[in-house]
């Protein structure tokens, strides 16, 4: 089924996703604090196991563990508020508009 302006019955929609981006960059932010803080115990980790090369491996270990702490967290954290905000765009907003009467209206109940 091809979905269609309720006003002019044109085809050309556009879905908008502001629930989908803004969730997805609200995780992300959040999922990235939360990985700076969960860094420490990667630092830790990567310290531990560069402890074999010296101290230029504790170094270089302990900052791919904080780095990769945060990249982790902040990925995670971006999939599941873009999922959150995805469910948010189809169930509460307006999430389509048309591009030929610039109409905003949400996808028909079945």
């Amino acid at each position: 089924m091809t979905l269609q302006c309720p006003r002019c019955q044109s085809s050309s929609i556009n879905a908008r996703n502001i629930g989908k981006r803004v969730g997805g960059t609200i995780g992300a932010a959040g999922g990235a604090a939360t990985g700076a803080a969960g860094a420490l115990s990667g630092a830790k980790v990567g310290a531990s196991v560069g402890a074999a090369a010296g101290p230029l491996g504790i170094a270089l270990g302990g900052l791919a563990g904080a780095i990769l702490g945060g990249l982790v967290g902040g990925t995670t954290g971006g999939i599941a508020g873009a999922t959150l905000g995805e469910t948010f765009d189809e169930r509460v907003l307006d999430n389509y508009q048309c591009l030929n009467c610039d109409h905003i209206f949400s996808k028909p109940r079945a």
